[in-house]
């Protein structure tokens, strides 16, 4: 078991001891995931989590939003049709973990409120059902909606599409806690550039001191990219992938029940000798964790990683378990396995998107911000994967315009 810090202890015991709702954020490296996976261990009562996508609910074994609550396709903060199923489930909910909440709309949100009030037959706020969110919005942001009739109905009803202009936060009761010791560098000049970069705060001095360190050459072997788009980085690893000799060997996953077709890693993946890969998740045994990084040393009979040079590893398919919460006779809510993917937890990774990059920290890497970076905080997420200067390389030497922020996540993280 992980052991939590002081900051991380004191929030889980005020979570664990009240009925209290929270917000809980912290700059990348703080251990937001690792405070939401113990407070899953302690939380008394009736408990589901979810998240925005099907990626980030696997990687915190719950549901999608969506797909918790039934939600169709549109507007949601507009009443939709329970089944008795859900309602009943609802009704017995006592806590629900969002993660990722930064890149839930507002509208979601207000959904999320409408259905559980109406389930728990309670007008105040989520039904009384105690809402405990996780996210950073200086890092993820909402996708944005993509027709015109949603486009019109947010820029009518609401001040933007961040979760904290949802109706329902100005009427609840949500406490405000940051988990600030950063647990990725420990430079605390690197951290300093890091808080200038994710505030947009970065003088000329700091952003000449970071071009200094990206323009130096790139050793060989290079260390991974990590590129704005996901054109370039298919370009980086299909023409490495091509110069290695020999024809891929193949990799098939097994996908088993109700899984869908998100999956965490490609269904179908092509490795040869001298391919550069990355573990996808943290190995039971400790041998690697997600984001190490490796060298394809067989794929023959036992597939074997290099991952540092005294340690060659043999590779087995990892199962990834699709959940659903169910309520059972006695109305508890339980955690079911509807669904399973089995495949070897890897992915080509001469280089990586920067959003795929989540949660993950790299000795040294190049960021490739392409013509520019095109979403918020998309600089400071790729630069904070880094443990310190000197693992820095650019492509190109950052310029004003690559540092993007929110002037609404700016002025709702000023006033709490």
């Amino acid at each position: 078991m992980v052991e939590l810090s002081d900051a991380q202890n004191k929030i889980l015991a005020e979570v664990v001891s009240t009925r209290e709702n929270f917000f809980i954020t912290g700059r990348a490296g703080t251990g937001k995931s690792t405070l939401l996976s113990a407070l899953l261990d302690r939380v008394i009562g009736n408990v589901a989590v979810v998240a925005p996508t099907g990626i980030a609910a696997l990687n915190v074994g719950g549901q999608t939003i969506h797909s918790f609550f039934r939600f169709p396709i549109g507007v949601h903060s507009r009443p939709h049709r329970l089944s008795d199923e859900t309602r009943d489930m609802l009704a017995r909910l006592d806590t629900l973990f969002i993660d990722e909440i930064s890149m839930v709309p507002a509208d979601l949100v207000d959904g999320i409120d409408n259905t559980l009030r109406r389930a728990k037959r309670r007008s105040i706020p989520f039904g009384g059902v105690q809402i405990v969110m996780f996210g950073d919005p200086y890092q993820l942001s909402p996708v944005p909606p993509s027709n015109e009739a949603e486009i019109a109905y947010y820029k009518t009803n609401y001040k933007s599409l961040w979760f904290f202009d949802a109706k329902v936060w100005q009427d609840a009761p949500i406490k405000t806690r940051e988990l600030t010791m950063i647990h990725r560098q420990n430079d605390s000049h690197f951290r300093e550039l890091l808080n200038a970069i994710r505030y947009r705060t970065l003088d000329a001095e700091g952003a000449a001191e970071i071009n200094a360190y990206g323009a130096r050459p790139v050793p060989e072997p290079a260390p991974i990219t990590l590129a704005t788009r996901n054109d370039i980085v298919d370009r980086i690893n299909n023409e490495k992938m091509a110069s290695l000799p020999g024809l891929p060997q193949t990799f098939s996953a097994e996908v088993e029940g109700e899984f869908g077709v998100v999956y965490p890693v490609d269904k179908v993946l092509g490795l040869k000798v001298g391919s550069r890969v990355m573990f996808v998740r943290n190995d039971p045994n400790g041998r690697w964790v997600n984001g190490t990084l490796g060298e394809v040393t067989q794929v023959k009979g036992i597939l074997k990683v290099q991952i540092d040079d005294d340690d060659e590893v043999s590779v087995e398919p990892a199962i990834w378990d699709k959940y659903k919460f169910e309520l059972d006779e006695e109305g508890r809510i339980n955690r079911e396995v509807v669904g399973q993917f089995k495949q070897v937890p890897l992915r080509p990774a001469w280089a990586v998107t920067i959003h795929k990059s989540q949660g993950q920290t790299h000795d040294s890497a190049v960021i490739n911000l392409g013509a520019g970076a095109f979403g918020a905080g998309q600089t400071y997420v790729a630069i904070s994967r880094l443990r310190s200067l000197e693992g820095l390389y650019l492509s190109r030497p950052l310029r004003p315009q690559d540092l993007i922020t929110d002037s609404r996540v700016s002025e709702f993280m000023n006033n709490f």
